[in-house]
């Protein structure tokens, strides 16, 4: 088998699996221990596998069950998250209906929004504070204000969702694998983010590329609902359709 055979296959049974043993990877692909320990090393050099001792687990697999108040993670990855805001921005036309989720992400998507022509309806009331300074016309649902993320959720605002279509939605995640999908970590907020994703015809997930390594316990939608902005995109997800690298058009810009 060829070195890079061989090293696709690892990955793929690595993703497979979740983690397996050397000697397991030693045994399916009739290699020797020495082949397989430098395999591993070369792809966690590469960000393709996590070596752990005796053994590898997948990038994917990072659980996160509980989340964080908003304004903690609003400076982490600050710049990563600058740059996927600046872009989305671009994305927005005069006559367009925008759902903007909870989130640091979506957030700072806010403060670079200049088209005031459009409308905006947005479960996050800093996200609505945002909006009004900016000029913009702002509907918020009805619901419960959850404090630790500051959006509005619950049955209410379930049965004011189901009422509206969006023409572009973008999205906040906790975590974003090609197995589990979009995922966060309560259920009451899966269920909004679930259906406004539903109910918008170009949705957008703006997600640093942390987010590829993280698994919350409740998922929102499939990997391929949703197309996502990011900062860079990892190995194992090179050649994914759905994915939009800002730092890749940065480069294509400057070449």
């Amino acid at each position: 088998m060829l070195a890079e055979d061989r090293l696709t296959r690892i990955v793929n049974l690595v993703n497979e699996r979740g983690a397996i043993t050397a000697a397991e990877l030693m045994e399916r692909l009739d290699a020797s221990e020495s082949t397989i320990r430098r395999d591993l090393c070369r792809l966690a050099e590469q960000g393709r596998i996590v070596k752990v001792h005796g053994g590898a687990t997948s990038i994917m697999r990072t659980v996160v069950s509980s989340d964080q108040p908003v304004m903690e993670k609003y400076n982490v990855h600050f710049a990563e998250k600058t740059a996927i805001a600046q872009y989305a921005s671009t994305l927005i036309e005069p006559d367009d209906f925008v759902y903007i989720d909870a989130g640091s992400t979506t957030e700072r998507l806010v403060d670079f929004i200049t088209e005031t022509r459009a409308t905006y309806f947005t479960n996050s009331i800093s996200c609505a504070h945002g909006l009004l300074a900016r000029g913009c016309r702002v509907i918020v649902p009805a619901g419960e204000l959850k404090p630790i993320t500051e959006a509005i959720v619950g049955e209410q605002t379930v049965d004011t969702l189901r009422r509206y279509h969006f023409t572009i939605g973008f999205f906040g995640t906790n975590g974003a694998t090609p197995n589990e999908g979009f995922t966060t970590p309560e259920t009451g907020e899966a269920v909004v983010k679930g259906l406004a994703l539903a109910q918008a015809l170009r949705p957008y997930v703006l997600c640093d590329a942390s987010k590829f390594s993280v698994v919350s316990p409740v998922t929102f939608a499939a990997f391929t609902d949703a197309t996502i902005i990011t900062d860079s995109v990892p190995p194992a997800l090179a050649g994914a359709d759905n994915i939009i690298a800002v730092s890749d058009r940065d480069a294509a810009t400057r070449a």
